[in-house]
């Protein structure tokens, strides 16, 4: 459970974790390339595999950057999580995230959780005052990270369903 609250917290402010399955041993993954988004259209700037799920102009959060080191996160290191935005007003109590993990086709975690509660787990605490914000974080990666492919979505919002953001990481490749 710690996992799925670090990981929300994380995307919340725009950076988390995400695989799905393969485990083909014949392809030579020490020339893997760094994780980037594959859709284009909505991508979080900086060095990370996050895409917003909609036009972002209207969230309350608005990220400037989020990067990842190292990128492509290995499992058995520490990965280094540095995110910088700007809440466009203050986040309450009562806001929710709703958190999907997804191991290739399989669904691993499909769970609404309150943001206050998660982002506790991170050093942070609710509200989350209106203004600038630089969030860094290390994360112990277990060398136990099943290797194949993952996908994480984070929508995050108020407790009246105003968008907070919602993000999203596709086809992150963990590796031994």
């Amino acid at each position: 459970m710690k996992l799925l609250s670090t990981t929300a917290a994380v995307l919340l402010l725009a950076a988390p974790l995400s695989a799905s399955a393969r485990s083909l041993d014949f392809f030579d993954f020490n020339q893997q390339s760094p994780i980037s988004t594959a859709d284009k259209a909505f991508p979080v700037a900086g060095d990370n595999p996050l895409t917003y799920c909609s036009d972002p102009s209207n969230n309350i959060l608005q990220i400037d950057s989020v990067d990842l080191s190292p990128n492509p996160p290995q499992p058995g290191q520490t990965l280094t999580i540095v995110a910088k935005g700007t809440f466009r007003e203050k986040v309450d109590e009562g806001s929710k995230v709703l958190l999907q993990v997804k191991y290739g086709l399989i669904r691993l975690i499909n769970q609404e959780a309150d943001l206050c509660e998660q982002i506790e787990n991170v050093d942070l605490h609710c509200p989350l005052e209106k203004g600038k914000m630089t969030f860094t974080k290390d994360v112990e990666l277990p060398k136990e990270i099943p290797p194949g492919k993952y996908s994480v979505l984070a929508d995050v919002y108020t407790e009246d369903k105003r968008k907070i953001t919602c993000l999203e990481a596709n086809d992150i490749v963990f590796n031994r």
